[in-house]
């Protein structure tokens, strides 16, 4: 994609791609490299898990690829209730990480520079991890959640497209 290299994190929710994703951003920087971090989660609500996609290619793949920064609205949920949120901006880094379920889809492999599949063990481990996160009145949604991306993955086949997979 351009000068800029995107790496993905992909896999089930709770298996810890956005702790992964700090870790990788954060030893990047360390490193004098100049990485971004945009998290699907930014973009994805109980009803809209993935047809939100082209918000990420227009407002932040495209724009980078072509040298220029880019931005996206994230989804606000202070309500409860999603909702347009701030706008981020995004500068052009050396590195983009990618994180969140659906980052490494079929429709994006060939703008990334390498695709990361986090499994992060069994579905009840990571549903008690994202309840612990996101509270208990939230469990119902991650578990139905759970259930949709179990399908998504199976039609998209990210983890056996994935350059490294990690348990």
């Amino acid at each position: 994609m351009g000068r800029v290299r995107v790496l993905a994190i992909d896999g089930p929710s709770g298996a810890g791609k956005s702790t992964l994703a700090t870790q990788v951003v954060d030893g990047l920087t360390a490193r004098g490299c100049r990485a971004a971090l945009v998290s699907t989660d930014a973009f994805a609500t109980w009803d809209d898990p993935v047809a939100w996609w082209p918000q990420l290619v227009d407002g932040v793949l495209r724009p980078l690829a072509a040298g220029v920064a880019g931005a996206y609205r994230q989804v606000d949920w202070t309500t409860g209730v999603p909702r347009p949120g701030e706008l981020v901006r995004v500068a052009v880094p050396d590195v983009l990480v990618l994180e969140g379920v659906s980052s490494g889809r079929t429709s994006a492999r060939p703008l990334l520079s390498h695709l990361c599949w986090l499994e992060g063990g069994s579905a009840a481990a990571r549903l008690a991890r994202t309840v612990a996160r996101d509270g208990a009145a939230a469990r119902a949604e991650l578990a139905r959640w759970q259930r949709f991306e179990r399908g998504w993955f199976a039609v998209d086949g990210t983890a056996g497209a994935a350059g490294t997979r990690l348990s």
